[in-house]
């Protein structure tokens, strides 16, 4: 056994001063679907809402320990890690700069200020997060200030075993399965490393969103790769590319081990979450439990523990989240028409409706000198099936339309 454990149970002792374990819930819900035993590890009830100050935390008070005089540590972050550092600087009572892109919505701003008191400032700069990087680093070496990677570090790395650290003491027995959510890989690296050593039984898989999947691509070419394009939707898991100390600690795990949820999928896992059991999770944070249909036939019977890792939900997100929701669920849909412009066509169209569908979006404009108009229209409905009824009307009456639903161009500038 490496020294690994004993370093990650050093950690999360010292975790003790800033918050106590989170905790790890048997969800009843889930558990009766599924017909296993599944728990969720509660990381989105921490003092800041996710897993990240783990990690801050411990690689800042490693480096006070090593180096006393260090008082300025740097971060480039728009979420999670940056509050994260901004709790851990105030805890210790040392200055923090935070960059962030100038695109940053100012309630994650707020949030991170409010973290970190007078402790952090908050400095806005680049269009992009690599702009924004190149930025603090720059800052970093011009006034001898310490860079706290969100992933990439060891300590970071250490300081986020301490979640399969609490995992182990909170169950009677190791769970048979640990579902961890994956964006630059340090909570993954940090739990696995600690679990494989301790409790070699335990198997894993690891979550990336589709449009993010950068453990992936890793596995795939043999090391950490930049993706070429990422989807930035589910923002605390979206990363370019895979960590170099982090590949070094999952290089081991196999493809079939990794599983690549859809984005709009997590919308409806998120939407479920919140009504079903109330529990609020961002969309990286809703990733573990996101996948478990797909391990529907090996989890049952078997104890499961899902990695919730973070809360940081913006709730002016909630209308774009229930939109994506619906749509993967088929229970909405945008159509494109032509409908003719003569007395009486508006409300044979409205007649091919049925009783459960409702018009939650209607744009025509009439013009002149022309047979037909075009129409846009979103229609809601309780049960997918009833979309198979309405084109078949339409095909009857022979309109001419466009399911543009799924046309990703399309419906990103007409929805």
């Amino acid at each position: 056994m490496t020294q690994f454990p004993d370093a990650a149970r050093r950690a999360t002792e010292a975790l003790r001063d800033l918050f106590p374990p989170t905790p790890l819930q048997r969800n009843e819900h889930l558990s009766q679907r599924y017909g296993a035993d599944i728990w969720l590890k509660r990381e989105d009830l921490t003092p800041v809402r996710s897993y990240k100050l783990r990690g801050a935390f411990n690689a800042m008070r490693k480096i006070r320990v090593t180096n006393p005089r260090q008082r300025t540590f740097v971060c480039a972050s728009a979420g999670n890690h940056a509050q994260g550092v901004a709790f851990a600087c105030r805890h210790f009572g040392v200055n923090g700069t935070i960059f962030m892109p100038v695109t940053t919505p100012q309630q994650k701003i707020d949030k991170t200020l409010a973290f970190g008191g007078q402790n952090v400032r908050i400095e806005l700069t680049g269009d992009y997060f690599d702009q924004t990087l190149a930025a603090a680093q720059s800052f970093c070496r011009e006034t001898s200030a310490h860079f706290l990677s969100p992933f990439d570090d060891a300590d970071v790395i250490e300081g986020q075993a301490s979640v399969g650290v609490e995992i182990l003491e909170q169950l009677q027995d190791p769970p048979d399965l640990v579902i961890l959510p994956v964006g630059g890989g340090g909570l993954s690296a940090g739990v696995t490393s600690y679990l494989r050593e301790v409790a070699p039984s335990v198997d894993f898989r690891f979550v990336e969103p589709l449009g993010g999947a950068s453990l992936m691509a890793a596995l795939r070419e043999g090391g950490p790769v930049k993706l070429p394009r990422v989807n930035s939707f589910v923002d605390g898991a979206a990363v370019a590319r895979l960590g170099d100390l982090t590949y070094q600690r999952l290089g081991w795990a196999t493809r079939d081990q990794v599983l690549l949820a859809p984005e709009d999928r997590i919308c409806v896992t998120m939407i479920e979450m919140l009504n079903v059991e109330g529990i609020v999770l961002e969309p990286a944070g809703a990733l573990s439990v996101d996948v478990l249909p797909e391990l529907a036939d090996e989890i049952r019977g078997k104890c499961v523990v899902c990695v919730t890792s973070g809360g940081n939900f913006d709730f002016e997100r909630l209308p774009e989240v229930k939109e994506r929701a619906q749509r993967y669920s088929g229970l909405k849909k945008y159509f494109i028409l032509r409908m003719p412009q003569r007395p009486g066509a508006l409300k044979e169209f409205l007649s091919m409706l049925g009783p459960d569908d409702d018009i939650a979006r209607f744009e025509y404009l009439k013009k002149s000198a022309r047979n037909f108009g075009s129409v846009l229209i979103g229609i809601e409905t309780r049960n997918a099936e009833n979309f198979r009824t309405f084109t078949e009307r339409m095909d009857a009456a022979d309109l001419a339309y466009r399911d543009i639903t799924s046309d990703e161009a399309l419906a990103e500038f007409l929805i």
